[in-house]
């Protein structure tokens, strides 16, 4: 049986930094990762922008700006982009509270997984604070579907990914894995699962200002009929444990940790992303649990429009 969460919020001991490249926009970014207070959350601000005024952002379902390629957040027009395996370090390692400075409007991709990240949590440690984490209990099936594709969200005692995905690549095929998510399951299965995508489409992210910062040190990238990367794939599912991993960071979009089971098939950041949007306007189907205590809440309402602008099944650069 999988090992009990703590009941108590967390945050990281010390500040820690970062750089790398932007995936999409190919720019050098630095990162700060910040302890913060109790509930707090998940909080981007940007560092790079002139005046007085500091933007943050937090990493909810509220501020989702786009799902093209990677999740970004936006908030009083300025976005910060490709956040998901960021926040699913976070997510997969039970911190809650980290204000994150950061200097561009791309989280670096480093070697295209959530290793590097989960590397820097170890660098500084986990603190636990004197405050109750609060969590979201799915209590009945939500699901939505787009064509052949899926996603769904059902009461579970635990929190459980069942993530299928289908190419047409050989390389690729038809792939399915299942994880309760804790924090050695997620060090063990997900984080070094990199992004994935094929040769054969890098014009067409080209003409749309994507995947500039792209290469073999941050992606898998598949040729006709090879991998092209000289040492290979990490785990023989590499693909479909990448998909889950992004899952995990799309799924703290909720803005606590969701009890519950996923499932997908075929899916991506576009449906991750909408399954958290209909759950939560959905208030029968969830409920706050704090300490094993269930309180009821009302529907968290987005303050913008979630936009969803790309096709949810071309190739994965995420």
């Amino acid at each position: 049986m999988a090992r009990q969460q703590s009941t108590l919020q967390t945050t990281l001991r010390d500040r820690v930094v970062v750089s790398g490249i932007g995936v999409h926009s190919g720019s050098a970014v630095s990162m700060i990762l910040n302890p913060a207070e109790a509930d707090t959350g998940i909080v981007f601000q940007r560092t790079d922008t002139s005046g007085s005024v500091s933007v943050a952002i937090s990493a909810t379902i509220q501020h989702l700006h786009a799902t093209d390629s990677c999740t970004t957040i936006a908030s009083m027009g300025l976005s910060v982009a490709t956040i998901e395996h960021l926040l699913a370090t976070f997510n997969g390692l039970g911190i809650d509270n980290v204000v994150v400075e950061i200097d561009g409007a791309e989280v670096p991709m480093m070697d295209g997984s959530a290793e590097a990240f989960v590397a820097l949590v170890d660098q500084t440690g986990i603190m636990t604070l004197p405050a109750k984490r609060r969590a979201i209990k799915v209590l009945k099936p939500i699901r939505v579907e787009q064509g052949s594709a899926f996603a769904e969200l059902l009461p579970h005692d635990g929190r459980r990914f069942e993530i299928e995905i289908d190419f047409e690549s050989p390389l690729i095929g038809r792939q399915a894995f299942v994880v309760d998510l804790t924090p050695s399951a997620f060090r063990r299965d997900l984080a070094r699962a990199r992004t994935f995508g094929f040769m054969r489409d890098v014009e067409f992210y080209w003409s749309r200002g994507l995947a500039l910062g792209s290469s073999l040190d941050n992606t898998v990238v598949l040729g006709e009929d090879r991998v092209l990367n000289p040492e290979g794939l990490r785990f023989a599912d590499e693909f479909v444990r990448h998909k889950a991993l992004d899952a995990v960071g799309d799924l703290a979009l909720a803005g606590a940790p969701v009890i519950g089971c996923y499932r997908s098939y075929r899916g991506g950041h576009r449906l991750n992303a909408k399954i958290v949007e209909t759950l939560l306007a959905d208030p029968e189907a969830w409920t706050f649990v704090d300490n094993a205590a269930s309180v009821r809440r009302g529907p968290i309402r987005a303050e913008m429009p979630v936009r969803l602008e790309a096709a949810a099944f071309g190739p994965d650069k995420s």
